[in-house]
């Protein structure tokens, strides 16, 4: 299992970071379309879709953002967009994770089918624009996503115990969470210090924060780190609602897309909210 995580992820970053550090736009936002096309696959797939359906749901989804794209889409500001989507993901998050999951079986599946397809493609959108906003502030929502997860697995092996959602994902623990919050506010100290020493450029997310000073750019992190860790529970809650422990096997070792980017899909709309606000 060890040796196929390691060539997996050697083989996502042999692509991954070619079309991150390219100069022009075209390379990333095509190779994350691909993502998408699969994460619009595999949710339709743990959303009871048959195997047709689900593989239509995905190209469909991909080709839609595709001519939305062509179409100038991407270059337009969409500032109120990334505020409802931000609101969305907070009432979802609230609804979902306090009714539990087999209150989300008895959805009805269109709803919960383009729900999700629709706050997939908003995570792209946000994701594009992300990297056009510049690579700094790209990187930094990511690091952000990376180290609250890092953070909270190795705060909550080693102090865990009282369990976050024990009935979604009972791995989780309140001293995890914490400690990936404090992870999050040192990775953040630490780059606003190299930024302050001349070693990074100030196009980061901290940067842009921290320059509306502490009373928002305290709480504005510590949402953005607590809604990590809600897109991840919804996740599980989705996978546990539909009996099955991956979002598929796309990715040897790892998983299915979603089950990489599930804290992400949350983080970027509302990156880009706090940014364009």
């Amino acid at each position: 299992m060890l040796k196929q995580r390691i060539i997996t992820a050697l083989l996502l970053l042999a692509v991954f970071l070619p079309v991150l550090f390219y100069p022009s736009i075209e390379p990333f936002g095509a190779f994350t379309l691909v993502l998408i096309a699969a994460a619009g696959w595999e949710w339709a797939r743990i959303n009871g879709c048959g195997p047709t359906r689900s593989v239509a749901a995905g190209l469909a989804l991909a080709v839609a953002l595709l001519v939305f794209w062509l179409l100038g889409g991407v270059e337009r500001s969409w500032r109120e967009l990334w505020a409802a989507v931000a609101v969305v993901w907070v009432v979802l998050a609230a609804i979902m994770l306090r009714r539990g999951v087999e209150a989300y079986g008895r959805w009805p599946q269109l709803l919960r089918l383009w729900l999700g397809l629709l706050l997939i493609a908003c995570a792209w959108l946000a994701l594009v624009q992300a990297r056009i906003l510049g690579l700094g502030f790209l990187l930094s929502v990511l690091l952000l996503v990376w180290m609250a997860d890092i953070a909270a697995y190795f705060g909550g092996k080693r102090f865990g115990r009282r369990k976050l959602a024990p009935a979604i994902s009972p791995g989780k623990s309140w001293e995890g969470a914490v400690s990936g919050l404090i992870g999050v506010f040192v990775l953040a100290g630490v780059w606003l210090w190299l930024t302050r020493a001349g070693w990074t450029s100030p196009d980061h997310l901290y940067a842009y924060l921290w320059h509306l000073g502490p009373w928002v750019a305290v709480p504005a992190l510590a949402g953005l780190c607590a809604m990590s860790v809600c897109g991840d529970l919804i996740e599980s809650l989705v996978k546990r609602a539909a009996g099955v422990k991956d979002s598929s096997q796309l990715l040897p070792g790892h998983g299915g897309v979603l089950d990489r980017v599930d804290a992400l899909l949350p983080v970027l709309p509302l990156a880009m909210m706090l940014v364009t606000f």
